[in-house]
């Protein structure tokens, strides 16, 4: 006889420290998607999403490698849930990336010239002083600003 699979999600210890700053997130989520993008560029209507993705991410992140707050196990629960990217966190161990706002932003197909995004260019070196990234919104994620 099969086993009778259950929709219970067994969460780690600790989760009830973090629970309510990553529901708090989620219903931050919840209203960027739903905001009406009344006079906005297409491109722009994104840009609430993206930030709220980089805010849960970076939080999960910092708890585990900033301040060691949380449990390994609770870290790898939060990046199978979905509560952070766990592609944009691999970018940030990286030397050069720890600022990096999107994966867009370094996906040179995404770019002309096979280039990334302008808001990687640090700010010394940019010829027009504000820069704002199309896809995300990011005025400058270079890691020497």
């Amino acid at each position: 006889m099969p086993r009778v699979k259950t929709n219970r999600i067994k969460y780690p210890e600790g989760w009830e420290l973090i629970e309510p700053t990553l529901h708090e997130l989620d219903a931050k989520m919840r209203e960027a998607g739903n905001d009406p993008n009344d006079g906005k560029r297409k491109c722009e209507a994104l840009w609430p999403i993206f930030k709220v993705a980089h805010q849960r991410s970076r939080y999960v992140f910092d708890l585990y490698y900033g301040r060691n707050e949380i449990s390994k196990e609770l870290y790898e629960f939060c990046l199978e849930q979905g509560y952070a990217d766990r592609n944009l966190i691999a970018k940030w161990k990286k030397p050069g990336y720890e600022r990096l706002c999107c994966l867009h932003c370094i996906q040179p197909r995404d770019h002309n010239f096979a280039t990334t995004c302008a808001c990687r260019v640090p700010k010394h070196l940019r010829e027009v002083a504000v820069i704002e990234c199309v896809h995300c919104g990011c005025q400058g994620c270079a890691s020497g600003d």
